[in-house]
């Protein structure tokens, strides 16, 4: 059995299994995993955090490569938590460790993990919270969330980052509709990737003319960056961009904002989280059966489970 605290040590001091193996305490709910968290909590906080969003194939993993590679070349830290589909079989990721970021595999300064969504809504682990917590306290100055791409239920990543890039790209039929479905409120910033592709240019138009007629800018509107990720173009100004961002979230105290904002998100999750598991255990089968026959309405039944809570 691994001692945590241990185990915690090695890891802040730069031990990548040791960091891995808490993430894996993290990320498989083991009970342990809330000892971690409350021991490194005061280390954290200091960590940028940016989520790279869009729908499947504009590139994400690509750009999250070249955005590590301009990052590191800053003299960064970085850490990437690439949020994958689920397997069927093994319940983990399908891509583990990201093929496309294998260039930057063996810089000791870079950490890449995958993690599976397990089915959780909005693209995001549920332990990706608890992740970001583990490397922010390790040290890694900049955290990449790249996200599994399912479309508008994304707009998750926003409760998480600081900053959040939309990739979108040319000659996919469901890069605007994707936008309007949600994500297009939750952009810091819009990358139009594959920009030597035709229709580029069409994209960035209507994306223009989408936040002309629905933002409502509240000191920042969302620049349109086009890029081609496995060419580096444009790589500088998406670079140029994150910073003035993370500049005016500083200023304006909206950092601040979000980052209350996040933990009363990760609080709530967790209450629903802890309640959903006494609603089990406090003999609903049973009163669901009597609702189902009649004999009790479904008001007085959850009462009563919020009774038994209380007891």
């Amino acid at each position: 059995m691994v001692k945590t605290h241990s185990e915690l040590d090695r890891a802040l001091s730069g031990d990548t299994r040791a960091l891995a193996r808490l993430l894996s305490l993290v990320e498989d709910g083991s009970p342990r995993a809330r000892e971690v968290i409350k021991d490194l909590l005061p280390r954290t906080g200091h960590a940028r955090i940016i989520g790279l969003t869009g729908a499947p194939g504009v590139g994400k993993s690509t750009m999250t490569a070249a955005l590590v590679g301009a990052f590191r070349a800053a003299g960064r830290r970085i850490a990437v938590l690439a949020v994958d589909p689920t397997s069927p079989f093994t319940g983990g990721a399908l891509l583990g460790d990201r093929i496309r970021m294998q260039e930057h595999a063996t810089d000791e300064a870079v950490f890449i993990r995958s993690m599976a969504s397990r089915g959780h809504l909005g693209g995001l682990a549920a332990a990706t919270p608890q992740a970001i917590r583990v490397l922010d306290a390790a040290g890694f100055e900049l955290i990449i969330i790249e996200t599994v791409g399912v479309g508008q239920a994304e707009v998750a990543i926003a409760s998480l980052a600081d900053t959040v890039a939309v990739l979108l790209a040319p000659g996919m039929g469901d890069a605007i509709q994707a936008a309007k479905a949600g994500i297009l409120e939750v952009a810091d910033l819009f990358i139009v990737n594959k920009a030597d592709k035709p229709d580029a240019q069409q994209v960035v138009r209507d994306l223009r003319n989408m936040l002309a007629l629905g933002a409502n800018y509240k000191g920042w509107k969302p620049p349109i960056i086009t890029t081609t990720a496995t060419t580096g173009e444009g790589l500088a100004e998406v670079v140029t961009q994150l910073d003035a961002h993370r500049d005016w979230l500083t200023a304006s105290g909206e950092l601040t904002r979000r980052r209350h904002a996040r933990a009363r998100e990760e609080i709530t999750a967790l209450a629903y989280a802890a309640l959903r598991d006494r609603v089990r255990a406090s003999g609903v089968d049973e009163l669901a059966a009597r609702v189902a026959d009649g004999t009790l309405d479904p008001f007085q039944a959850a009462e009563d489970i919020l009774a038994r809570g209380t007891d």
